[in-house]
């Protein structure tokens, strides 16, 4: 697949998943070093909000957004995923008062089971998923250029027709 980072064309490594598909498991770490498994968050719906960069100001939008969100909605996980590390991650969230999950990709093991790696500057591309608790995809948002925002509305209203 391809997209654009700043209007230039770039390729995505592997094979993206789509709505009906089930959504490929991961674990990765939280800022407490925790293991969030995919596969263990089964009892409600999961939104998972991709992000290259966390110090960048439309990944900002993003995180602030559905994090927003996460606070007006129970009964969903959200979930953040950058491949920043610990550090960045904690002193961002620290400084903007982010409570939802932070996941890190720092081995990149997500960014290929979702055939979101953009090999070129080794970031994720940027991306929305909305799991069902059955583990099925049923919406899924790959932004085609990587410095504008997702479709905010058609992500929630996805998470709010499981919810």
């Amino acid at each position: 697949m391809q997209i654009t980072l700043k209007g230039q064309p770039v390729d995505l490594e592997g094979v993206q998943p789509k709505v009906g598909d089930k959504a490929p498991n991961f674990t990765l770490l939280d800022l407490t070093d925790q293991v969030v498994d995919l596969s263990k968050l089964s009892d409600k719906p999961v939104l998972v909000s991709v992000v290259p960069d966390i110090n960048t100001g439309v990944c900002q939008i993003q995180t602030k957004r559905f994090n927003e969100e996460a606070s007006q909605l129970t009964g969903v996980h959200f979930l953040t995923i950058s491949n920043n590390t610990k550090d960045e991650q904690a002193s961002w969230c620290g400084a903007e008062g982010i409570t939802m999950t932070m996941l890190r990709d720092t081995d990149l093991e997500f960014a290929k089971n979702y055939g979101l790696l953009i090999p070129a500057i080794n970031r994720l591309a940027r991306a929305v998923f909305v799991i069902a608790p059955n583990g099925d995809i049923v919406y899924e948002e790959i932004v085609p250029e990587v410095s504008t925002e997702p479709d905010f509305e058609q992500a929630l209203a996805a998470i709010n027709t499981l919810n």
